[in-house]
């Protein structure tokens, strides 16, 4: 479908000093983020729940073709792992509804420990679709997810299963469930967090993404040394 459908960025919005000048002007991180990426992921929602004045302000901070991925928060994938969750649910989508339309996705990351219940994954997505139309995303990372029973059971859900570098299984590095859109999350190989993706491999990316067929977002969560902003950076041009 093209570079146009992608949207590359990072996990948070932090412009690290060996590449701030790469940025053009503004009068937040945010703003001087967004003259250069279409997308982020908003970490900060993962850990503490924000005012809707606050997420007014970021959507009104970046261009009308910006959109926000937020992290759901760890009270409900953690703490009560998708279960009795209704009332933090409910808190969450109403406070973040105030980024209007530039919310595009939800992305619900779950502990390792987490294994694949049936039961469990399907009342939770089936409420939260009961509220939230929207994208959703879902970073499972225990092995008894990646099988075609549970891709299946997640496409019937319209729930995307990100793909994620490094992966916990090989299956756990493409898409699965919705084929709707596509959601990478890169972590950082070998060392979590921490390292960077050379050449090679941001080569190697930018033609896995030219070859996506529907939209598809790519964020860099090796942001620990600073070095998502540069990689993506890099990336993004690489699609240019």
């Amino acid at each position: 479908m093209g570079a146009e459908m992608v949207r590359v960025g990072t996990a948070g919005w932090v412009l690290p000093p060996d590449v701030r000048e790469r940025f053009g002007p503004g009068s937040s991180q945010l703003e001087r983020y967004a003259t250069r990426f279409s997308g982020v992921e908003i970490n900060s929602s993962f850990y503490r729940p924000h005012r809707p004045s606050t997420y007014a302000r970021w959507a009104a901070s970046v261009p009308d073709h910006f959109r926000f991925a937020l992290k759901v928060p760890k009270t409900i994938t953690h703490e009560r792992r998708l279960v009795d969750v209704d009332s933090q649910l409910a808190a969450f989508l109403s406070e973040s509804a105030a980024l209007g339309p530039k919310r595009e996705v939800l992305l619900v990351q779950l502990p390792p420990s987490f294994a694949y219940d049936a039961g469990i994954v399907r009342a939770f997505f089936t409420g939260l679709r009961e509220r939230y139309a929207g994208r959703l995303a879902c970073e499972p990372r225990h092995p008894s997810w990646f099988d075609d029973a549970t891709d299946a059971a997640l496409a019937e859900l319209d729930v995307v299963r990100v793909a994620a570098d490094p992966a916990v299984v090989p299956r756990a590095a493409e898409p699965g469930g919705a084929s709707t859109f596509v959601y990478i999350r890169l972590h950082g190989s070998p060392r979590m967090y921490y390292s960077p993706y050379d050449d090679d491999a941001l080569a190697a990316i930018a033609k896995r993404l030219r070859d996506v067929e529907v939209p598809a977002w790519c964020m860099f969560d090796n942001t620990a040394f600073g070095v998502a902003a540069g990689n993506a950076l890099t990336l993004a041009e690489r699609l240019r």
